[in-house]
């Protein structure tokens, strides 16, 4: 929970779940969000085995960002507090995350 209870996580993880990503995409795919948290972020769920970050050489470099099998495994949890999310924001009149996106 020290890892996954820290803000911008979960939508991390859930820009994850539909697959590989560059850091570019999910910057774009998580607004408000700076690079320098996407990165902190990214580095804590590396260490936690839950994101792997593979680097593949070229002009320029391409990074990108996949679930581990560990954080695949997170998947039903993300998506029962996605639906969550969305029972109650409707309910209170809120946007949706995936509006956002």
């Amino acid at each position: 929970m020290n890892v996954l209870g820290k803000k911008w996580t979960g939508l991390i993880l859930w820009s994850l779940m539909e697959g590989t990503r560059r850091f570019s995409e999910m910057s774009s795919y998580v607004p408000g969000l700076s690079d320098r948290l996407l990165s902190q972020r990214l580095q804590e769920l590396e260490e936690a085995g839950i994101v792997e970050r593979r680097v593949h050489g070229g002009r320029p470099v391409l990074v990108q960002y996949t679930l581990t099998e560990k954080g695949r495994a997170l998947g039903p949890v993300v998506e029962a507090i996605y639906q969550w999310g969305e029972r109650w924001e409707a309910s209170a009149g809120v946007g949706s995350v995936k509006a956002a996106s």
